[in-house]
Parts: C-alpha cells; sequence; structure tokens
C-alpha cells in the first residue's frame, strides 16, 4: 500500500518538476539549439549519478542484450523525446507545446493497449479526455489565436516526441523492474549522452565547451540537477509501480505547474482559464488512476 501511494507522489513531484523544467528551457534555448541542450542537460545529470552507478550495479553484471535494450531505451526517451520537445518549443508558442505534450495519456493509452500491455477500461479513458480537456481549456484560447497552418511542423515535432515518451512508458517496465529506476535511468543517461557526442562534436568542428550566460548555465545546471536526475528518478520510481498510462496521466500537471510558476516567479496574472483546467486536469488525474493504492502491481520481468 505504502509503495503505491509513494508511486503516486512520484509521479505526482516527477510533473511538477517538468513543470519547472519547461520555464528553465524557456531561459536558455535562445543561447544554444535543442540538441545541444540535451546533451549539456543529460551531461550535467550523469555526473551526478556517476558517484552512485557502481554501487548500482547488477551483481550477475549485464548481457550484451540487456545492455542494448537499456542503451535503446536511453536514445529514445534522452534524445529523441527531448530534442523534439526542445525543437517544437523553437517553432511553437508554449501554450501550444503544452497542448501537444498533454496527448502524451492519450498516446501511451493506445500504445499500451494496442500490444496488449495494459487493459483499457472506462475510468482510464474518462480521465485521459478530462486531463487533456483541461489542458485545452487553460490553452486553448493561446494556442490557438493565430490559426495551426503555421505551426504544423512545432505539432509534428511534439507528437513525435510524446510517442517516443510513450512507447518508453509502455516497454521499459520489465526493464526497470529487473534492474531498479535508478540504475537504468543513470545507465540510459549515459548512453544518450555517449551517442549525442559524436554527432555534438562534428556539429561543433571538436569544440563541446559551450558559452552560457550566468544565467544559462543556471538553467542548465537546473535542467540537468532537479529536472534531470531528481524528475527522471522520481518518474522511474513510478513507472515501476503504477501502470504505463496512470504515471503518464500525472504529467498533464507539467503545463499547468509551468504556467502557476509564471504566476508565482513572474507575475503574470491567474485566469480562470487556468483555474477550470487545473480542475479538469486533476479530476481526470483522479479518476484515470483510481487512487486505489492496491490497484496497481509491478509489471513481470521479460522472458
Amino acid at each position: 500500500m505504502n509503495r503505491i501511494l509513494l508511486a503516486h507522489a512520484a509521479a505526482a513531484g516527477a510533473a511538477l518538476s517538468a513543470g519547472a523544467a519547461v520555464v528553465a528551457t524557456r531561459f536558455v534555448i535562445g543561447e544554444t539549439d535543442p540538441l545541444s541542450l540535451v546533451f549539456y542537460r543529460y551531461l550535467v545529470a550523469v555526473f551526478c549519478f556517476a558517484p552512485f552507478l557502481p554501487m548500482l550495479w547488477p551483481r550477475g553484471g549485464l548481457t550484451a542484450a540487456e545492455c542494448a535494450r537499456i542503451a535503446m531505451f536511453g536514445i529514445l526517451f534522452f534524445v529523441l523525446f527531448p530534442w523534439a520537445f526542445n525543437a517544437s518549443l523553437e517553432l511553437n508558442p508554449a501554450a501550444r507545446g503544452a497542448v501537444g505534450l498533454a496527448t502524451i495519456p492519450i498516446q501511451t493509452l493506445l500504445v499500451a493497449a494496442a500490444f496488449g500491455r495494459e487493459r483499457l477500461s472506462k475510468a482510464k479513458i474518462a480521465g485521459v479526455l478530462l486531463a487533456f480537456g483541461g489542458i485545452v481549456v487553460a490553452f486553448g484560447t493561446a494556442a490557438f489565436a493565430n490559426g495551426s497552418g503555421s505551426y504544423l511542423r512545432g505539432d509534428g515535432l511534439m507528437l513525435l516526441g510524446v510517442l517516443c515518451a510513450a512507447v518508453y512508458s509502455v516497454f521499459s517496465r520489465p526493464t526497470l523492474m529487473r534492474h531498479g529506476p535508478l540504475f537504468v535511468t543513470a545507465l540510459g543517461m549515459a548512453f544518450a549522452v555517449a551517442a549525442l557526442l559524436p554527432v555534438l562534436a562534428f556539429k561543433a568542428g571538436g569544440a563541446l565547451l559551450p558559452s552560457f550566460s550566468a544565467r544559462g548555465w543556471l538553467a542548465v545546471l537546473f535542467l540537468g540537477t532537479v529536472a534531470g536526475t531528481l524528475q527522471f528518478s522520481l518518474f522511474m520510481l513510478a513507472l515501476r509501480w503504477l501502470p504505463p498510462t496512470t504515471t503518464v496521466l500525472y504529467l498533464t500537471l507539467n503545463p499547468i505547474a509551468a504556467m502557476v510558476l509564471g504566476i508565482v516567479v513572474l507575475g503574470e496574472g491567474l485566469t480562470a482559464e487556468l483555474v477550470a483546467g487545473m480542475v479538469l486536469v486533476l479530476a481526470g488525474i483522479t479518476v484515470g488512476s483510481g487512487m486505489r493504492t492496491g490497484s496497481a502491481k509491478p509489471a513481470a520481468a521479460e522472458p
């Protein structure tokens, strides 16, 4: 019972941290490009994980197949997803990006159901639709005020990134169960950084030292620590004990948290749309997750 409650708390904490990450990304994205920001963010996170990786290493070691699986998951979730997310925010307003990001529980539910990893239920469908409706209510006016034709490329990138996150959420659970969420997160990030290193070196002509402003460095450090090491550790912990759709349903708190943070930090106005959207999102999470402490069980390990 306590484990499941902690998993719900971890999912909520990860989503709130991700909301702060959106604000930090907006601070620094003008000083670099989407792929470079992904690299430096997870390089910081890998340095945070490095002292603990030997202690987390499985006693029996890893087979080549297991290493390949974790590497594939790492590239999918720590390279393709954040790159598409960052690139989308370069092209589209943040509000429109928030609506695209809110499709993650819908895509996860469809992927899980299509491959028999999770059973569709009326509660899950209702919860997903309520949460998505909340994001549309909160951000719809700002997202669609200027039409859609000029934003189609950004929309496509966001939906592609969300699909990567959905596939990861559905298929990574057995690996998380076998080796533990912290180890899989740390090693997956390390593989992602290793995959990006030659790409960035070629792109920069061998010069990898970034030239961020003081504010940019603070944003990158925040993205790598609180919104990197901590955020993804919490997300993986939740994903280990909760169904994929329930875990990602909490991510609809992400844009709401970012908007609330904008009100607190930047003095932006509180709108009726935000309040109504927040109520719908919270209702969706409550309905979709069931909030029954005994309703979720960890996934069985892969053969």
